[in-house]
């Protein structure tokens, strides 16, 4: 989505976020062992979540989250901060009901029900 090479990001998340929030209008996330989410001027540094979210499929499931926090007609910034809170959680909630190692994005979307009312 950005010229930036790869590892310039990864240097530095935040500042990365930052600007790529500034230049583009958008809410930014940018999701690593700490996921950042970067938005009018503000930025979020998300602590929760475990390594057994690194799986193929959970940023698919975190792109979810955010589209449908955002399809419910919640701002940008707060869609994308519920987003990527709400994801971890689920993340420590799957984690804990199936172990750190095989976790699966579908686990993290099962255990949603349980940290989404």
């Amino acid at each position: 989505l950005t010229a930036t090479p790869v590892a310039r990001i990864a240097a530095d998340l935040p500042r990365a976020a930052r600007e790529l929030a500034k230049e583009s209008g958008a809410a930014v996330v940018l999701k690593d062992a700490h996921t950042v989410v970067a938005c009018d001027g503000e930025l979020f540094i998300n602590t929760f979540g475990n390594s057994g979210m690194a799986t193929g499929g959970s940023g698919d499931v975190l792109a979810g989250i955010i589209a449908a926090f955002a399809a419910r007609g919640t701002d940008k910034k707060d869609a994308a901060v519920l987003g990527v809170l709400a994801h971890a959680l689920a993340g420590d909630a799957a984690m804990a009901q199936h172990g750190n190692h095989g976790l699966m994005a579908s686990d993290i979307t099962e255990a949603l029900s349980q940290i989404l009312p």
